[in-house]
């Protein structure tokens, strides 16, 4: 039977803007598949310097306040959007985010249109849950898609959905990005001098914004605590200005004498390259992440990947195999993973980095997140 026009998903994703982060670049992505694949699609939000990229795919933005959380506010954009969605003949509304979902779910339904969501993280409850009322706009999909399984226990847990509207969609890592052959050995050269890096010690690495939840303290605690003293160990992240707390793990290192086997640095401009300097990539959350993208693009590079056993890690490494989980939270577990991973034998290694590679390209491509996304907008414009 030869499909109608209704049965071809046109989308419409819906954010607060389109500046650098996590939601952000899963749109572009989204956006860029749709385009590639002939299937139409729009972005609305508040704009942003990734609205460049948009042009260049030749993908609509339409540019409202999205990023308002004044009532008055989000039901004009809501208006606007039901407006722009029965003029461009839209027929899937895909809201990322709290705010503008309202505004969305609005529009959907004003427009008689699809609505649905993904569920980025894990929005906070407020005292005695009264977030909950705000954040539920984010469960009211026809279907709902989760990027791990730590955020659909979460939803399922604290939400009334029906399991059987949500749908498990992974976040990505760009393999053509994260791959050991296209670092450049000047590249290697340039962040071994950036980051003072030793030619003869195995080197430690931990990237990620420097805040407390990222686990940093943690890591120089669990430094102090190793038997092995032979390595060299990096914390690079932008602290956003929270000099205190740098201070704090600036002190930690001092207190425990670690200062010439710890360098800190700010905000990291070539991650690849940073990783294939390094010899274990770290990933030190103590509360848990929504995925953990880190941790995937550690083992896309084929390194030793070293993960708190909380949130999406459990979905992204297998114990021992692909890497290794600590207990969270404590510093021992770590300065045995640590450990663990300094006394690896070369063939141990390469196992291990081998399965880690073929985990990430198995599992966690941006052409895997992409086909499953498209697969639920086409479940959407099919089902009875």
């Amino acid at each position: 039977m030869a499909k109608t026009k209704n049965d071809e998903p046109v989308v419409l994703q819906v954010l607060p803007e389109l500046e650098m982060g996590g939601v952000e670049l899963g749109t572009i992505e989204i956006a860029s598949e749709l385009q590639k694949q002939g299937i139409k699609n729009f972005v609305a939000s508040q704009g942003g310097r990734l609205t460049a990229d948009l042009a260049k795919m030749k993908v609509k933005h339409f540019s409202l306040p999205l990023k308002t959380k004044n009532i008055f506010k989000m039901r004009k954009n809501a208006n606007e959007l039901a407006k722009l969605i029965k003029d461009n003949g839209i027929n899937i509304v895909h809201a990322r985010s709290r705010a503008p979902a309202w505004s969305a779910y609005w529009a959907a339904k004003k427009a008689g249109v699809h609505y649905m969501t993904t569920f980025h993280g894990t929005y906070g409850l407020g005292p005695w849950g009264i977030k909950k009322i705000y954040n539920k706009v984010m469960t009211l999909g026809e279907r709902v898609i989760v990027i791990s399984n730590h955020i659909k226990n979460h939803v399922l847990q604290h939400y009334k959905v029906d399991e059987n509207k949500l749908r498990l969609v992974h976040r990505c890592v760009d393999v053509e990005k994260f791959s050991p052959d296209l670092v450049s050995q000047e590249r290697i050269i340039k962040a071994t001098k950036e980051y003072h890096l030793p030619e003869d010690k195995p080197v430690l690495t931990l990237i990620g914004r420097i805040t407390r939840w990222k686990g940093q303290h943690l890591l120089v605690e669990a430094l102090s605590k190793m038997k092995n003293k032979n390595y060299y160990c990096v914390i690079a992240g932008d602290d956003q200005g929270r000099v205190n707390y740098v201070d704090e793990i600036k002190e930690l290192a001092t207190k425990y004498r670690l200062k010439n086997r710890v360098g800190f640095y700010g905000k990291v401009l070539d991650p690849q390259a940073l990783m294939q300097a390094s010899t274990v990539v770290l990933s030190t959350a103590i509360e848990p992440e929504a995925f953990g993208r880190i941790s995937v693009e550690g083992q896309a590079m084929g390194k030793i990947v070293i993960a708190s056993d909380i949130g999406g890690s459990l979905d992204t490494i297998t114990d021992g195999v692909t890497g290794k989980l600590f207990k969270s939270g404590n510093a021992i577990s770590l300065a045995n993973a640590l450990d663990w991973s300094l006394k690896l034998s070369e063939e141990e290694k390469k196992k291990i980095a081998n399965a880690a590679k073929k985990n990430a390209k198995d599992n966690f491509t941006k052409q895997i997140m992409c086909d499953k996304t498209i697969a639920v907008y086409r479940e959407l414009v099919t089902k009875k």
